[in-house]
C-alpha cells in the first residue's frame, strides 16, 4: 500500500506558491508625478462633484477645507479645461491629464471630497477636430 505522507501533500502547493510569490507581488512603479501631457499620453476626465444637499454649504465649504481638498485637487500639473457649477447639481470638472496618472486623481477625490460630494467620473476625448474634419469634408462635398 503506498501511503502519501501528509505533511508532503501541503509542502508541494506551499513550495509552488512560494516560487510564485515574487512575480505575483511585483508592483508596477508609481507614475511620475511630473510625467508631461502628450497627445499620445493624454486623457480627459469628467468628474461630477454633486453637492450634498441636505447640509448647508458653509458646512460642506469647512468640511472641504478641513480635508485639504483645494490643496489637493486637481493634482499639481493636472490641466484643468473647464471648472463649472450646474445649478441643481453641482461642479462639472473636465480635466486633461496623462493615463497613467489617473489613480492619483482619483486618490486625490477619494481623500479630499467624500463626504462633501458624491462623485461621477466620465473619461473623455477631444471630439473637436474630428468634427471639424467631417464638417469640412462634408463641405466640401455638399454641391454649390
Amino acid at each position: 500500500m503506498n501511503k502519501r505522507n501528509p505533511l508532503r501533500l501541503l509542502l508541494i502547493p506551499a513550495l509552488l506558491a512560494a516560487a510564485l510569490l515574487p512575480a505575483a507581488a511585483t508592483v508596477a512603479a508609481p507614475p511620475e508625478k511630473n510625467t508631461a501631457i502628450t497627445a499620445e499620453n493624454a486623457v480627459m476626465l469628467t468628474v461630477f462633484l454633486k453637492h450634498d444637499q441636505s447640509r448647508p454649504l458653509g458646512e460642506l465649504k469647512t468640511q472641504l477645507a478641513k480635508q485639504a481638498f483645494h490643496a489637493v485637487f486637481p493634482p499639481a500639473g493636472v490641466e484643468v479645461v473647464s471648472w463649472n457649477i450646474t445649478m441643481g447639481i453641482g461642479q462639472v470638472v473636465v480635466l486633461r491629464l496623462p493615463a497613467s496618472r489617473l489613480a492619483e486623481v482619483n486618490l486625490a477625490i477619494e481623500n479630499s471630497a467624500w463626504g462633501v460630494y458624491t462623485t461621477e467620473f466620465f473619461p473623455t476625448y477631444n471630439f473637436m477636430p474630428i468634427a471639424q474634419a467631417e464638417q469640412d469634408k462634408a463641405r466640401r462635398s455638399a454641391p454649390q
